[in-house]
């Protein structure tokens, strides 16, 4: 007996009519964001547009393309029009036109400064539809590759090597000519002389350029770091007259006013930084990008954005970026990388109550520690406030805010890194990625919606 298969008929398939509605379901994300941008006041967007000229593709449909694109990973312009072709909800996304990868490009550079209003805005109609009410939050960092090639960076020593080494070959040029003038030698074939000093002289005005930066940034650098420096010597100061002796430990080094042999300067976006990166596994051109995010419904509320390495100097410009329309934090946890009094002091200042780590936590924790057969025993009244803030994090509420910070924050960063797999900026230049890292931030809020509108 012989075996009967189901063959397809692809001219039925290719004469059936299908709309864009009836491919997708009612809770489908793409519908989801075109409802979320159609609440959207777009106002500051449209003033930008002309009175005149030609017909444009309207704000929201190419706002609804990138905050989608970015919520399934898409982040380059060219794959986003690919997909308004390819894809059945990037069709329905951009209500059946194809913008070209140009003018996607192109929206998204000129419209970056307007994408923090639109992520408060967000974020207020996830408050009105009781999504979430602001409480604690948690706060975290995390290094992003920049859109930079680490062969296109340059040491302070190396600068200065191939700038002797460039002066040199310009003389070498110029003696070259003379004598070609005189008759005395003739130049090797092919040889430009003039082609190749206005070559040589540009690298060195490059040069000059990058130079500048790197004392410029040194002389930041030393001014923050000396303030450190004094800070740790009267502290030692005071140690010594409170005990009579010498304290123990080598006196702090003073920082170094010169920029340092290793300092580095990127031609292909100079304002990135090379940073550690997040494995150990060496060194890169990154941004550290910084996320405060609601404990509860595990919203970004606030973002932020810079070239330091550190993340302690951090914790202030991401509170600064709470917008105060979405209402009071009442408390922020924080791992020991933010432990600093200015920043207990910003905390106090915005009345949030702050739960940051002193130290590293302990990698093994005595059964003793879970069940509290050991007492707190609270600070004397002069003690300093890192002995204050530890044992505000042995307390009942301290341990519970806290606890709550290594399964909020880190697993956001997570799925921004993993499932939405944005590991390196499109986009150059500081302010650049800062208005593209709130262009993530803000995808993974439609998507965290998204998920919890379904529950």
């Amino acid at each position: 007996m012989t075996r009967k298969f189901i063959r397809p008929d692809y001219e039925a398939t290719l004469n059936q009519t299908i709309t864009l509605g009836d491919a997708l379901p009612a809770t489908h994300l793409a519908r989801f964001v075109v409802d979320i941008v159609a609440q959207l006041d777009l106002s500051r967007i449209y003033a930008h547009y002309a009175a005149v000229g030609g017909e444009a593709i309207a704000p929201e449909i190419l706002l609804a393309l990138l905050f989608f694109a970015y919520t399934t990973g898409v982040f380059s312009s060219r794959k986003i029009e690919r997909a308004t072709h390819d894809s059945l909800p990037f069709r329905f996304v951009a209500g059946g036109l194809h913008p070209d990868h140009d003018t996607i490009a192109n929206f998204r550079k000129t419209f970056l400064p307007e994408l923090q209003d639109l992520f408060v805005q967000i974020l207020l109609l996830a408050q009105v539809a009781e999504v979430f009410q602001l409480g604690n939050i948690s706060l975290d960092g995390s290094k992003i590759h920049a859109d930079a090639s680490k062969s296109h960076a340059v040491s302070y020593k190396r600068l200065l090597e191939l700038e002797i080494h460039l002066r040199e070959e310009v003389g070498e040029l110029l003696t070259l000519g003379e004598r070609a003038d005189q008759g005395d030698v003739s130049l090797p074939e092919g040889l430009n002389v003039q082609q190749e000093l206005a070559l040589r002289q540009e690298r060195l005005v490059n040069l000059a350029k990058a130079k500048a930066v790197l004392e410029a940034r040194a002389a930041e650098r030393d001014a923050a770091e000396k303030a450190v420096y004094e800070a740790k010597l009267r502290e030692r100061e005071e140690k010594a007259q409170q005990t009579g002796r010498k304290p123990r430990g080598r006196e702090p080094k003073p920082p170094q006013a010169e920029p340092r042999d290793k300092d580095q300067y990127n031609f292909t976006d100079p304002d990135s930084r090379i940073m550690k990166n997040s494995t150990n596994a060496g060194f890169e051109q990154h941004y550290n990008v910084q996320v405060a995010v609601d404990q509860e419904s595990l919203l970004i509320v606030a973002n932020a954005l810079s070239n330091h390495p550190n993340d302690k100097a951090e914790a202030e410009p991401t509170l600064d970026a709470l917008s105060p329309e979405l209402g009071q934090a009442t408390g922020a946890a924080m791992d020991n990388g933010y432990w600093s009094e200015p920043n207990l002091h910003a905390c106090e200042q915005r009345e949030i109550e702050p739960y940051i780590a002193t130290g590293r936590e302990a990698h093994h924790h005595s059964w003793e520690s879970f069940f509290g057969t050991h007492p707190v025993i609270p600070p004397f009244d002069d003690a300093s406030p890192k002995v204050i803030m530890a044992y505000k994090l042995k307390t009942e509420i301290g341990q519970e805010i806290y606890r709550l910070r290594k399964c909020t924050v880190e697993p956001v960063i997570g799925i921004i890194k993993e499932v939405l797999g944005f590991r390196q900026f499109s986009l150059r230049g500081l302010d650049a990625a800062a208005g593209e890292w709130c262009l993530v931030c803000l995808a993974f809020n439609l998507k965290r919606w998204h998920v919890l509108s379904i529950a």
